[in-house]
This record gives structure tokens, sequence and C-alpha cells, in this order.
């Protein structure tokens, strides 16, 4: 059996952010339980972490299933016997207005960022009651302020937040700790990845990848939010002005949002 150290588990772990965040947890000790899609891309990231010296376990899951959900966390207590931190990571995006879009896709979405986190928090819960532990959902401004042509992302993100007050407030008195952690733009995969209005992928990203958050960064912040028992961790300026503006001007928030994603490449609202 692997030694009695901490265990976290991440799902989306096969690059970008999940894969910045399984490095960070193997950097700062813990034993690593990794869930993705991609068992291939896994055995590459969990290649890494135990080059740090740490244990690692790795699992395909498809979060939209609530079966494999459920079989990452019993997997993970098998191997480990613990559960100290969930990160629900995984997630996908789109992008298209309403007027354009086959409703699937936002079924889609939810399906991975919504109800992933429900499966697997709901799966992991007893476990981290036993060890006073944490829930992580990654998250985005999006979920504190809805963005024109993401209305489905946004949706997500909104009952993500949902979710996770609603958890947070039920165990006030059971010691778990809730932390939704908002980064800003950051550097992946997610926008080539996201959904067009036809539910294909887009192929491309709208942004400067380069100018953005990169992903380290990005877990660096996560931990030390967790490890403060932070309730909330939004990353960025813009991310905090999004918000603070939303909550006392919300007609100047939503006129400075859509001007902001009117200048994307490609925006049904240029």
């Amino acid at each position: 059996m692997p030694e009695n150290r901490k265990v976290c588990l991440i799902t989306g772990a096969s690059s970008g952010i999940g894969e910045a965040l399984a490095i960070e947890a193997a950097r700062r000790g813990f034993q690593v339980s990794l869930a993705a899609r991609s068992a291939d891309k896994l055995q590459t990231v969990a290649e890494r972490c135990t080059a740090l010296g740490t244990q690692v376990l790795v699992t395909a899951c498809d979060v939209s299933s609530e079966a494999d959900c459920r079989n990452f966390v019993q997997q993970t207590i098998a191997h480990f016997g613990r559960a100290d931190v969930l990160i629900n990571n995984a997630g996908i995006s789109m992008r298209a207005i309403l007027a354009d879009l086959h409703l699937d896709v936002i079924r889609q979405v939810m399906d991975t960022n919504f109800w992933g986190t429900v499966y697997c928090t709901h799966a992991a819960l007893p476990h981290l009651l036993k060890t006073r532990g944490s829930v992580v959902g990654i998250s985005s401004t999006a979920g504190f302020k809805g963005l024109p042509g993401r209305t489905g992302y946004s949706a997500s993100k909104f009952a993500m937040h949902g979710f996770l007050e609603s958890l947070r407030c039920e165990n006030l008195k059971t010691g778990l700790h809730v932390l939704i952690a908002c980064p800003g733009f950051t550097a992946s995969n997610i926008r080539n990845t996201a959904l067009s209005a036809n539910g294909t992928a887009q192929g491309e990203t709208p942004r400067d990848e380069k100018a953005m958050m990169q992903p380290d960064e990005v877990a660096r912040i996560v931990f030390d939010a967790l490890q403060k028992k932070r309730l909330y961790a939004v990353m960025t300026l813009q991310g905090k002005l999004a918000v603070w503006i939303n909550k006392w001007f919300p007609a100047l928030a939503d006129r400075l949002v859509y001007k902001t994603m009117a200048k994307e490449p490609g925006s049904p609202f240029s």
C-alpha cells in the first residue's frame, strides 16, 4: 500500500490547467489520482508526477458519466485508502449565440461542467468528510457574469457555483472546505476544443494565448487558496473588476462585457 500521505483527486488532468494542478499537487507532497478521457495522455502526466517522488493513480474517466465518476473515486479509495482534496477541473466551452445554437451543445456543456462536478463530488463526499477535506471547482468569471456567445458555458458555471455554495452551507459544521476558483483566460486548448453552434469543435482560438495566464500560475494560486481555506479565488484584476462592476452596476457590466467579446476575431457581435 502507498504511504499514508494526503490524496488529491483531479479531473481533466491530461492537459492544460489539469496537468498543471497535478504537477503542483505532486510538488506539494500529495499523492495524486488523475482522471481524464485520454488514458494515454494521463500516463505522460503521471510520469511527470512520479518523477517528483509521489504515488500516482490514473483512471480513464468521462465525467459526464456518473458510472465513470463513481469508478474514479472507488479506484482511488481502493488504491490509496483515503481522499483529501477533490479538484473538479474537467470542462468544455462553447461559442455561439443562442439563436444559432443546437440545444444539444448546451446539454453537452452542462453534462461535463455541471453534472461532472456533481457526480464526482457526490461520490467522493463520504471520504472527504472523514478527512475534513476540500472540494474545489475550477470555474470562471463566467460563473459570476453571463458572457454573450457563451450561454451554455456561463449557465454551467453559474450552476456549479450554486451547487458548491449550497454544499458549503450544508457542511458548515462538518469541517468540509469548499473553494470556487476562477482563473482568468488561461493558455490551454479549451478554446480550440470549444463547441460551435452545431456541436463541432471550434478548432482554433479567438484569443492571443501568449497574453493569458499560464496553467502553472493558476495551479499555484489554487493550492495557495486551499492551504488558506479560502472560499473564492478570483485570479485576475479583470475578473475581480467584472465581478465588482456586475454586482453594483449590472447595466454597465453588460455593455463592457459585450464590447470585450465583440473584439474577438469572428465574433457574432462585430
